[in-house]
């Protein structure tokens, strides 16, 4: 077993003890579980904040982050996410959405015309707008009533989500059939997503461990890359309010290292990393 690396003579000490005060401080306003292995990389992204604060410590750190009503604690929580994604990330998820999900959808809830959709843990918001996209391919959706809910943790994101331009190297994992989507700008090697898949989708920032202000039901649930930053108690408990509050036989897509087994009986596996809500 590797030697844990000693902090003491960093430009911030931080002791083992203020450490585990960070752990206790992440799980109980994120669910965030922090191990051992993820020292070094807390330390680089909060060093960030004591740099702006003009702390000597992270014991002051700590300190600060104890008086939960101040701005810092927004920011200690968007430091501590990790928010790595991009359009159409593992996309035989979007493959089943458009070849079996929404087909199903359009029989199913062919009396109400209402399609609802959550992407939990949205990022910067390529999920959600790749989501839009393949709704948008169907024309026969075109008079129904369809919405889809991004949430993030991480208010910074969601902000870069509502603008909608990126890099237009981010625009490359497209599949061709979805690129009238967007406009590229050459000159600033931009790419913005056109109005009529922006309206499709409401980003709001939500902390999954707090009361959720929706009541659903929802017919789609993407959660992907986000439980496994939880433990399993936290996880059980996520799952089950997701089932509470989808419809039945409703489909939950979850991330490619992340599995249900062991975890929850409310969702049946049909697919890799794809499930259905059980009656």
């Amino acid at each position: 077993m590797a030697a844990q690396e000693d902090f003491s003579n960093h430009e911030f000490p931080m002791t083992d003890g203020d450490f585990k005060k960070i752990r206790e401080i992440a799980y109980a306003r994120t669910g965030i579980s922090l191990t051992d292995h993820k020292k070094n990389m807390i330390y680089g992204r909060l060093a960030r904040r004591l740099r702006r604060l003009n702390l000597k410590s992270f014991r002051e750190y700590c300190d600060l982050l104890v008086q939960e009503d101040t701005e810092e604690n927004i920011e200690f929580v968007n430091s501590i996410t990790t928010n790595l994604t991009s359009f159409f990330r593992e996309n035989h998820h979007f493959e089943h959405l458009k070849n079996t999900v929404l087909p199903g959808l359009m029989r199913k809830n062919l009396g109400s015309r209402r399609i609802r959709i959550w992407s939990a843990g949205c990022s910067t918001g390529e999920e959600a707008y790749s989501i839009a996209m393949v709704v948008k391919s169907f024309a026969s959706l075109s008079n129904w009533d369809v919405k889809v809910l991004a949430t993030d943790l991480d208010s910074n994101v969601v902000a870069k989500a509502k603008e909608a331009i990126y890099a237009a190297e981010r625009a490359e994992n497209i599949p061709d059939k979805y690129k009238v989507c967007f406009s590229i700008d050459k000159s600033r090697k931009k790419v913005k997503i056109k109005d009529n898949v922006r309206k499709l989708i409401t980003f709001k920032q939500l902390n999954l461990l707090h009361e959720w202000p929706m009541k659903g039901p929802f017919d789609i649930i993407f959660c992907r890359n986000v439980v496994i930053y939880f433990d399993a108690n936290t996880q059980r408990k996520l799952f089950d309010r997701y089932a509470d509050i989808m419809t039945e036989q409703s489909t939950l897509f979850i991330g490619h290292s992340e599995s249900l087994h062991n975890i929850t009986s409310r969702f049946g596996s049909i697919g890799r990393t794809i499930y259905e809500r059980r009656h």
